[in-house]
């Protein structure tokens, strides 16, 4: 384990109970019902916790997007070319993929990071390279990257989320782009949830039935030569990962050592949370699920996090575009909390002693 991960993990505590029960407290004078907003008041109090304080919204939004290849992609696992990878980083870096529209919408930054695109890509101001490599090697044929290249990936993300907390980071949500990135990530699933490729692989860029079974035979094969141990989780990454992957986990640990919430995307971004909690089982307190993916397994995934998404819009973009609608909602339910008149300020009767169950007006 690299010097900068292992001081990261030591850095990361609890959520705040005293501002998590302030923020309870507060709910509960608000003019409602108890528990009538649902899970938009889970969600301020969760925020109250982590942030260690009520807050009234956020001024610093970003999504990381981070962008590498695969090399199984020439086991034929997805419908698209491999060069659609650094195409698609330069439509973020032109502004015009959807996570720049959302993320437009929603006021945040969009920071886009090279972990490692077949070929690299040209230099530009808004680019963060972090490149490891030019993409994984076949995970069919041995590891996918060595275990120094999955520390490397681990850190830089922590590296992007510190250069961005000196520029103000109040909540992140965090986007992948990689064709082949979904067979990499149901690898991971499997060998960390312990249930079997057919569960958790899906049809990623939209391949058909005999698609979606050969892709399942390839990353069978891949856990079958590497073995990956599901109790180490960077050698889970190592073995059959991606450099994005890694480095979204990565984000992810520097996020709550800094008491930041992250939102997580879809399914690729769950792989990263996978890898993130299974080496710091406190992760998960910073982490909130925006959308139940339309990829097959991300429920499964979700479930073994114990991660409840906001969200089902049958969305399997990735990029961080369900991150982004996550963000708006965290914002919406503080917002709420911190705004909202209580029934003393508003002068409006509380319900009588005993009738407090949750309902409507």
């Amino acid at each position: 384990m690299g010097n900068l991960l292992a001081r990261t993990l030591q850095q990361i505590r609890p959520p705040c109970r005293e501002a998590m029960e302030a923020a309870q407290a507060r709910q509960n004078e608000l003019t409602k019902p108890r528990g009538s907003l649902g899970r938009l008041e889970e969600l301020s109090i969760k925020i109250a916790g982590i942030k260690g304080e009520i807050v009234r919204g956020f001024q610093h939004k970003a999504i990381i997007v981070m962008a590498a290849d695969h090399g199984v992609v020439e086991e034929g696992v997805t419908l698209y070319p491999q060069e659609v990878t650094r195409q698609m980083v330069y439509n973020f870096l032109a502004g015009g993929a959807a996570i720049n529209v959302l993320a437009r919408y929603i006021g945040a930054r969009v920071i886009v990071v090279d972990m490692g695109v077949a070929g690299g890509c040209e230099p530009h101001p808004n680019l963060v390279c972090k490149m490891i490599e030019f993409g994984t090697k076949n995970m069919t044929k041995g590891p996918a990257m060595t275990r120094q290249q999955a520390v490397d990936a681990i850190e830089a993300g922590i590296e992007v989320v510190e250069a961005e907390v000196l520029k103000g980071l109040d909540i992140v949500g965090t986007g992948d782009m990689g064709i082949g990135n979904t067979t990499a990530s149901s690898a991971i699933a499997a060998a960390i949830t312990g249930e079997p490729p057919a569960r958790v692989t899906g049809r990623g860029t939209g391949l058909d039935d005999t698609g979606v079974a050969h892709k399942i035979g390839v990353i069978q094969k891949a856990l079958e030569i590497n073995r990956p141990d599901p109790k180490d989780p960077i050698d889970v990454l190592s073995k059959v990962g991606g450099f994005e992957i890694g480095g979204l986990a990565g984000v992810m640990i520097a996020a709550a050592a800094h008491r930041i919430p992250v939102v997580i995307d879809g399914f690729i971004s769950g792989a990263a949370a996978l890898i993130a909690t299974t080496l710091a089982p406190g992760v998960k307190d910073y982490l909130i699920a925006a959308h139940l993916s339309a990829e097959s397994g991300h429920k499964t995934l979700l479930q073994h996090l114990g991660l409840v998404p906001l969200l089902n819009l049958e969305m399997r973009l990735g990029e961080g575009t369900g991150a982004a609608l996550g963000i708006a909602i965290t914002e919406a339910a503080v917002k709420v909390l911190a705004e909202m008149a209580t029934f003393s300020e508003a002068r409006v009767s509380k319900a009588q002693k005993g009738d407090q169950e949750p309902g409507s007006h």
